[in-house]
């Protein structure tokens, strides 16, 4: 019997490949177990899972102190988040947003009946360029729905200054920001609104989750009840949805806010051998350290690549050895189809270019120098 020699090489090879762990992009951080089932079982002494029961009020309380905010509505997610936002503010007609970003923020204008218009992102990083958003204002337009991309923070000065002079509302974005801080407070402090994420993709999780950061008693006030179909109890005050969260999610968010601060240092070692590896490449990295007055929370490791076949030849090669980085964003939003599409030069090079490294608090260096090497084999670097 004749055995090709070359489909046994492929089989091998196939075997192989499978036993190797895979690097994803990120992994969810989950909490010490037995801290948790001990909490479980409390919930099912009391028989009470979901409804704002007694965790998830103590979660709610302990993210507002956290971000040093006095009104934070913790909901099933971060997109129902940005629904509930559009909503709050009596958004209509077009609202001014980023193509570079997550599609959940451009969706949730669609869902509001709203239209959003693309602005081009910055030429200096990866936000909305305030100075481009008066060329696409529309008469319809009623607001602003800017993102934190990466966690780093717009020109809020800029776009403050913009919405007020054209009357518009300004929401944030800053499901990336938990834990970053600029000019001495919570990222997610700006804006008319602020919405979160917290999802299990996320720095901090609460598997699925969300929130809305707002500063003033009545409009928190109709942001809970919008989640909570517009009633409490037999007090029908206003339409709404179903945005509440459980005692699961909420045990599990208590949990990891205890840890919360030795998962950022352990990505923060990780962004600092990606941001040493790189700093005589044709790469560009954002270092946190050139904004100032700013805290990190080490949420992303994108690098911009000079063209979109480099970046194709690294992700083919790392995939081959079972090492998964990703594209965010891509593609950029204002080329597709149904969302309203324009011209941004700018977001829709980038997008072709932006790739985010495997980024987590556990991730083992042997992984992360194999990134590098693999990185290094396809760019340009310098002495």
């Amino acid at each position: 019997m004749c055995v090709n020699s070359g489909f046994i090489n492929s089989v091998a090879s196939t075997i192989l490949h499978l036993l190797i762990p895979k690097v994803h992009v990120t992994k969810t951080y989950l909490p010490d177990l037995q801290k948790y089932t001990e909490l479980l079982r409390k919930v099912w002494n009391r028989n009470y899972v979901t409804n704002n029961g007694p965790l998830a009020i103590e979660l709610e309380q302990r993210l507002a102190q956290y971000l040093g905010e006095s009104h934070l509505a913790w909901m099933s997610n971060g997109t129902i988040a940005l629904q509930i936002a559009i909503d709050s503010l009596n958004l209509t007609g077009s609202i001014l947003t980023t193509p570079f970003t997550y599609v959940a923020t451009a969706n949730s204008i669609l869902w509001q009946k709203c239209t959003p218009i693309f602005v081009d992102i910055e030429e200096s990083g990866f936000s909305i360029d305030p100075k481009k958003l008066d060329n696409m204002i529309a008469p319809d337009t009623t607001g602003i729905l800017a993102v934190h991309v990466y966690g780093y923070p717009c020109d809020v000065d800029a776009l403050a200054s913009y919405a007020d002079l054209k009357g518009l509302k300004l929401i944030y974005d800053a499901s990336h920001t938990f834990g970053c801080e600029y000019r001495g407070k919570a990222l997610a402090g700006y804006g008319d609104l602020a919405t979160l994420s917290f999802h299990a993709t996320k720095v901090f999780h609460t598997i699925e989750g969300g929130g809305v950061v707002s500063h003033h008693k009545d409009l928190a006030e109709k942001i809970k009840l919008s989640t909570t179909h517009g009633h409490k109890f037999d007090d029908y005050s206003q339409v709404g949805t179903n945005g509440k969260n459980s005692e699961l999610h909420a045990g599990v968010g208590l949990l990891n806010l205890e840890g919360f601060h030795n998962v950022v240092l352990g990505r923060k070692n990780i962004f600092d051998r990606y941001l040493k590896a790189f700093s005589h490449t044709d790469l560009f990295m954002l270092d946190p350290s050139s904004y100032r007055d700013f805290k990190y929370n080490y949420a992303y490791a994108p690098v911009l690549f000079s063209s979109e076949d480099e970046l194709l030849k690294v992700v083919e090669e790392l995939n081959q050895q079972n090492i998964y980085p990703r594209r965010y964003f891509y593609p950029a939003l204002n080329t597709l189809p149904y969302l309203n599409p324009n011209s941004c030069p700018r977001a829709e090079s980038v997008s072709k270019r932006m790739l985010c490294l495997p980024l987590y608090h556990d991730l083992e260096l042997e992984s992360v120098d194999t990134v590098i090497s693999v990185v290094k084999k396809y760019v340009l670097c310098h002495a």
